[in-house]
């Protein structure tokens, strides 16, 4: 999976899977991390409920996650604001999806 440093933070791609039957991170998937959610794709509901998934996921604020490119599409660049490919690897190992 490829985390490219940005002017403020990390991006890395993500496939969403929304109207799925919980919320998660299903693993690593063609070079991004896979997430199944349970809110509908209308009227942005599921970038919203990616958005506040993944600041939950990374325990940090809402604030800090925003989905650069894709919002009409499943595959997207999330970008998270104040965090380092480091400590993005550690959650990864963390949570078993990154050897």
């Amino acid at each position: 999976m490829q985390i490219k440093p940005c002017d403020n933070g990390i991006r890395f791609s993500a496939i969403i899977q929304p109207r799925s039957s919980k919320n998660e991170v299903a693993g690593i998937y063609n070079d991004a991390l896979k997430i199944r959610l349970t809110s509908p794709p209308v009227d942005g509901e599921a970038n919203k409920a990616c958005m506040r998934f993944f600041a939950k996921w990374l325990d940090i604020s809402p604030s800090k996650v925003n989905i650069v490119h894709g919002l009409s599409s499943k595959n997207k660049t999330i970008e998270v604001k104040d965090f380092t490919q480091k400590q993005f690897n550690e959650i990864l190992k963390i949570k078993n999806l990154l050897q």
